[in-house]
């Protein structure tokens, strides 16, 4: 069976799986709905947890930026993964002990007030919808290089599947769809890096492999990794080239963006008791870990391969998978020096930066080479970050089976996140907008129908966003990181560690935190791009980083706002002790 049939069947198989799954265990309440009923096993729920979290930014993109990025892409692996310690530590359990359905649910709750509830609302709806939107664009690469069809229509597919087991199951059914999800792309991830491994080290474990010999040479892997980027003209490979304060700003709005992330915290409320709740946390930190451990490896397996394959080719000859990429627009080369050879190198332009679009005629791929022309350095090849994990196994040449794994791997990881973000920004319409601030006289039944309605109508918008993306997948997905950083992290933490801090002071936080970090992003990622450097940035820090400035703004202007005010309700102190009770 050829590569293109495998595909379809690996695909078509895991899909088919998934909506059986939903089917199996569709919702019957709201409380199946929004939680799955409380009944989740803390080993299934870890296991959904790490494919909840596991998107298409760990699965497909990270890898590519730590390719290119090489020693600082580390801070995406040191983030992501530490905020899973702050998460077990600081508010997993507690929340589960709150025992409510959302994560505005308490904070309205909590300060009393649903103003702050609704700035809550509006806090999740602006990180989910930034979210859902790298999972999107995700899903639309996997579907129009693996299944050959248009980007676009790649993107609606991701959605009818995606609607169909969020809107049915709920809760519930994506639970156990994503315990399905994690099995696949973590047995995706690892199988072709296995393969690679051994190819390029002989030591069957990447891990391992990463730090080994190249196979008939004495030259570590790494050391031939710097000598070839710097030929080239980049940084050497196991270099920092951003700096200090930068790292951490980004290392820290990474974690506590993870702990702060609304579709993460959710999946803690649906378990039996509150110490599976950090059970649950500790079980999807060793199931996500045996993925990002992993990262490193495929991303210096990739860009060695990757310059090996292509690096003075002649155009005619080139590889099988270069002409794959190139016909959907993700790889263009234009031959400046007009010499017949594919030669890529670092020129005066950022590594991995995307040629701007030329207006006029052309289409996609056409209209990129004409501005690649334009540059004014010598790289001739410009390749989308976004596709180095999934072209990876065409480029070592493994066998079809494989390429198609992938591409089903891909596809689960990008729907497994984009579907329990969905369920994140629906339930927070019904629950916390309609049920608990503009109609509180509802039914059980209206209100499911109602999230039912917001799950569709957020599926559309994030169709939106997965056709006209605003950047590489884990480049969106970490600005989700720094708003859920500055705006549900600090309310979330002084509400359970800070008693007399009141509605006052946590609205005025919040919003602070939201209109800088966003105004921040906003400024330099799509109003003046051309001032995004470190020489513009403040305090050299990027706009990656600002969330985590903009969480001590929070911070601050929280607490010394509440001192301006009277203290919280009685209740409410009386509430938080309980919380914090073992």
């Amino acid at each position: 069976m050829d590569t293109q049939s495998l595909t379809y069947l690996f695909v078509g198989l895991s899909f088919a799986l998934y909506v059986g799954i939903a089917i199996w265990s569709r919702a019957q309440s709201t409380n199946d709905f929004y939680i799955a009923g409380k009944g989740v096993n803390p080993v299934a729920n870890g296991m959904a947890t790490a494919a909840d979290w596991m998107s298409a930014a760990s699965f497909i993109s990270m890898a590519g930026l730590i390719a290119f990025l090489g020693k600082d892409g580390s801070v995406y692996l040191m983030g992501w993964t530490g905020g899973y310690v702050l998460l077990a530590l600081l508010l997993a359990p507690y929340l589960r002990k709150f025992g409510q359905y959302t994560v505005p649910d308490f904070i309205g709750t909590r300060y009393y007030s649903n103003a702050a509830r609704l700035v809550a609302v509006i806090c999740l709806i602006f990180v989910s919808f930034t979210y859902v939107a790298g999972q999107m664009r995700g899903v639309g690469i996997v579907f129009s290089r693996f299944l050959e069809v248009d980007i676009n229509l790649g993107v609606v597919i991701g959605m009818c599947i995606v609607f169909f087991y969020a809107v049915l199951g709920g809760m519930k059914g994506i639970t156990y769809t994503q315990v399905a999800q994690y099995c696949v792309l973590i047995f995706a991830y690892l199988v072709p890096a296995i393969f690679i491994s051994i190819l390029v080290t002989g030591n069957p474990v990447p891990q391992l492999g990463f730090g080994d010999t190249l196979v008939d040479s004495s030259t570590y892997l790494l050391d031939k990794l710097d000598q070839v980027t710097t030929e080239l003209g980049f940084n050497a490979y196991t270099e920092n080239s951003k700096s200090k304060i930068d790292i951490f700003c980004i290392t820290a709005a990474l974690m506590f963006g993870t702990a702060g992330l609304p579709h993460v915290i959710v999946r803690f409320f649906t378990v039996p008791k509150v110490s599976d709740a950090r059970k649950s946390a500790g079980y999807a930190l060793i199931f996500i870990a045996i993925l990002y451990s992993t990262a490193p490896a495929v991303s210096a397996f990739a860009r060695i391969n990757f310059i090996d394959s292509v690096q003075n080719v002649e155009y005619q000859s080139s590889p099988e998978w270069f002409q794959n990429w190139e016909d959907i627009g993700l790889i263009a080369w234009k031959d400046k020096n007009e010499d017949g050879l594919i030669q890529y190198s670092a020129g005066d332009a950022l590594e991995g930066t995307k040629p701007k679009f030329v207006e006029g005629e052309g289409n996609y791929g056409e209209r990129l080479v004409s501005n690649l022309a334009n540059q004014s350095n010598s790289n001739e090849v410009y390749i989308d970050r976004d596709i180095m994990v999934l072209a990876n196994p065409e480029i070592a040449k493994l066998p079809g089976w494989v390429i198609a794994l992938v591409a089903a791997g891909a596809l689960a990881a990008a729907l497994s996140t984009a579907a329990g973000l969905l369920l994140v920004i629906s339930a927070s319409v019904s629950h916390d907008l309609l049920k608990k601030t503009f109609m509180p006289k509802i039914t059980e039944k209206q209100e499911l129908l109602y999230a039912r309605y917001s799950a569709a109508v957020a599926i559309l918008v994030a169709g939106l966003f997965g056709i006209y993306p605003p950047g590489f997948v884990a480049q969106v997905v970490a600005f989700a990181f720094g708003l859920a950083a500055s705006t549900i992290f600090p309310a979330l933490f002084l509400g359970i560690f800070y008693k007399r801090l009141n509605m006052q002071g946590a609205i005025a936080g919040m919003l602070s935190g939201l209109i800088f970090t966003s105004s921040y992003i906003i400024y330099f990622k799509f109003i003046n791009i051309e001032l995004n450097s470190v020489q513009h940035w403040f305090l050299g820090i990027s706009p990656e980083g600002i969330g985590f400035i903009g969480m001590l703004i929070n911070i601050v202007i929280a607490l010394t706002v509440s001192n301006f005010y009277s203290k919280p309700p009685e209740y409410v102190y009386e509430m938080v002790d309980d919380i914090r009770r073992p």
